[in-house]
C-alpha cells in the first residue's frame, strides 16, 4: 500500500440515499467533515450528524432551478488541487477553498427516466451536469481524492476505512476511480444513443453494467463473459450455472418460440430444431415435438409457451437435456424436473427484447436490425397452376417459422404442425433437401402430403423435383432467382403446388 490519505473533507450529494447512512456514519465516527448539498444535506442532518451547505463554501445558493448547485471553483479546486505542489496548496490557502478528499455522488436517473416514457423536456432535466463533473474531477485526481460514484461501491469504502482507521491508499483510490469511469460513461453512452435515435450518426456505443463469468467459452480452453441482465429475463429454478454455449441456444429457442401462439414445444441442438410441435394442448405438442427426432433430443434446449403440468413434466422428465424454459410450471411439475441437481431450469419473464443484434467481427463489429418479419398464408402467392389447400398454407406458415430460425442454407419439412425433418447449414440446397429426406424417412415420417419451405431462392429446379418425387404437395420459397420460372415449370410438371414469399430469411 502507498500514499495513505486520511479522509478529512468529503463532499456528499446523491440523488438515491439507500444504503448510505451506515457510511456516513462511519465517516463521522473518524471525524470527517460533510459538505452537501439539498436533500443529502437533510439526510445527514436527520443522521445526528453536522454538515457545511455548499452554498456556504460558495458563496452562491443553488440556482436555476438547481441546474447550478456545484459547479463552482471552490469545490472544483478542493478536488482538483494536487496536494505535492506547493503552488497549488498556496492556492487553496489564498481562495480559502479546503481540500476534498472524498466525493460520493451518483447521477440523475437518466435511463429509467427514458424507459418511462417520460417527455422529451423531463428526458432532458435528467442528463446530470454537476454530478458527472464531480466524478470526473475526483477520478481524475485518484492520487489523492477518493470517488464513489454508485452505492454499489459503499460497502468497498466502508471496509477500505474500517480496516485502515479512514484513510485510502492510491491503490484503493485508483480502483475507485475506475469504476467512478465506468459509471460516467455508461452514463454518456445511454445519453448518445438516446439523442442517436433519429438519422443517426454512423456510431456504434453500447455498454452493459452486470457480467457473469462463465466456465468457459464454446470449449473448455477459451474463457467466456456474458455481459447482460439474465435476472431481467429468467428466474433461475434449478440447475448448475449457464454455459456459453447454453447461452447461445437459449437466445436461439427463445427467438423460435416467439413466433408461435398456439400450445408449442420446440427442441433444440446447436442453435437449430430438431423438434417443433404445435398442438392444442401442451402434452400432446411435447410428444410429437420429441417424435421429430428423439436422438438429437438428448442433450438438447427445450423450450415451450405454457405452463408445463406434471403429467407433461414427468414425460420430459424421462429425457436427458441441459436446459428447460417455460413461462411458468405447476408446483408439482417443479417437484418433478428438479428431480436432477444439474439440469437447468428457467422461468422465462415478460420482457421486452432488443431490435438490434451485433457481433464481433474482423477488427469491428457488424449491427443490423433483427429478423422481425414473418410471412403468413396472406403473403404466399401462388406461383402454379395448383394452389395449396387451406392445411397446406398452414402448414407452410408453420415451415416457414421455423426455416427462419434454422442455419442456412436450410430446408425444413413439416406436415400437419410438426417438423419432420430439416437439413442445416449445407452449402448447396440440394444436400440441405436431401439430409431433410434422409431423416424424415429415418424416424418414419410419412412425406406424402408433407410441405417444404427454403429460407431462400432455388437457383434450379433440381430441389422441385427430388421434394415432389418424395411426396412434397406444396412449396415455398422466397423466390428471386432469374431461373425461378423453370422451378416453377417443373412444380406445375410434377403437380406440385408452389408459393413464393418474396422475403428471404439467411441465417449465418
Amino acid at each position: 500500500m502507498s500514499h495513505p490519505v486520511k479522509i478529512k473533507n468529503a463532499l456528499v450529494s446523491v440523488y438515491y440515499k439507500d444504503g448510505l447512512a451506515p457510511l456516513i456514519n462511519l465517516l463521522h465516527k473518524h471525524g470527517v467533515t460533510f459538505y452537501s448539498t439539498g436533500g443529502t444535506e437533510t439526510f445527514i442532518r436527520e443522521l445526528g450528524h453536522d454538515v457545511v451547505p455548499v452554498e456556504d463554501l460558495t458563496g452562491y445558493p443553488s440556482i436555476l432551478g438547481g441546474r447550478v448547485k456545484t459547479l463552482h471553483p471552490k469545490v472544483f479546486g478542493g478536488i482538483l488541487s494536487r496536494r505535492p505542489l506547493e503552488a497549488d496548496r498556496q492556492q487553496l490557502q489564498e481562495y480559502e477553498i479546503p481540500e476534498i478528499d472524498l466525493v460520493i455522488v451518483d447521477l440523475y436517473p437518466f435511463e429509467e427516466t427514458v424507459a418511462s416514457g417520460a417527455s422529451e423536456q423531463d428526458i432532458i432535466e435528467k442528463i446530470d451536469i454537476g454530478g458527472i463533473s464531480l466524478i470526473r474531477a475526483a477520478a481524475k485526481n485518484f492520487n489523492d481524492v477518493a470517488i464513489i460514484a454508485s452505492k454499489d461501491d459503499y460497502k468497498y469504502l466502508e471496509g477500505i476505512l474500517a480496516e485502515n482507521e479512514g484513510y485510502t491508499f492510491v491503490e484503493h483510490r485508483k480502483e475507485l476511480a475506475k469504476r467512478a469511469f465506468n459509471v460516467s460513461s455508461h452514463y454518456d453512452s445511454a445519453i448518445f444513443n438516446y439523442f442517436n435515435q433519429e438519422a443517426p450518426l454512423q456510431v456504434f456505443k453500447k455498454s452493459e453494467q452486470q457480467a457473469q463469468v462463465l466456465r468457459y467459452g464454446e470449449n473448455p480452453h477459451q474463457k467466456g463473459v456474458f455481459y447482460g441482465n439474465l435476472d431481467a429475463l429468467f428466474d433461475k429454478l434449478n440447475g448448475k450455472e449457464l454455459s456459453y454455449n447454453n447461452l447461445v441456444d437459449v437466445d436461439a429457442a427463445v427467438a423460435l418460440i416467439d413466433e408461435f401462439e398456439q400450445p408449442t414445444f420446440a427442441i433444440l441442438k446447436h442453435t437449430n430444431a430438431c423438434g417443433v410441435a404445435t398442438r392444442s394442448d401442451l402434452l400432446t405438442a411435447w410428444q410429437d415435438a420429441l417424435a421429430c427426432d428423439p436422438v438429437s433430443a438428448f442433450g438438447g434446449v427445450i423450450i415451450c409457451n405454457g405452463e408445463i403440468d406434471n403429467q407433461t413434466a414427468a414425460e420430459i422428465n424421462k429425457l436427458f437435456f441441459e436446459v428447460l424454459i417455460a413461462p411458468a410450471y405447476s408446483d408439482t411439475a417443479l417437484h418433478t424436473l428438479t428431480s436432477k441437481k444439474n439440469r437447468i431450469l428457467l422461468r422465462r419473464k415478460d420482457t421486452t427484447l432488443p431490435k438490434s443484434q451485433f457481433k464481433t467481427l474482423l477488427n469491428g463489429v457488424i449491427e443490423q436490425d433483427k429478423d422481425a418479419v414473418i410471412e403468413g398464408p396472406e403473403q404466399m402467392q401462388p406461383a402454379t397452376d395448383k394452389v395449396p389447400t387451406e392445411r397446406e398454407l398452414q402448414d407452410l406458415f408453420f415451415a416457414n417459422k421455423i426455416v427462419k430460425h434454422t442455419k442456412s442454407n436450410t430446408i425444413v419439412l413439416a406436415k400437419d404442425g410438426q417438423l419432420s425433418a430439416s437439413g442445416v447449414g449445407q452449402t448447396s440446397r440440394v444436400d440441405a433437401l436431401k439430409q431433410a429426406i434422409e431423416k424424415a424417412k429415418a424416424f418414419g415420417f410419412d412425406l406424402r402430403g408433407a410441405v417444404m419451405a427454403s429460407d431462400a431462392f432455388f437457383p434450379f429446379p433440381d430441389c422441385v423435383e427430388i421434394a415432389a418425387d418424395a411426396g412434397i404437395a406444396a412449396i415455398s420459397q422466397p423466390g428471386g432467382s432469374i431461373r425461378d420460372k423453370e422451378s416453377v415449370e417443373m412444380a406445375n410438371k410434377k403437380g406440385v403446388a408452389m408459393v413464393i414469399t418474396g422475403v428471404r430469411h439467411f441465417k449465418h
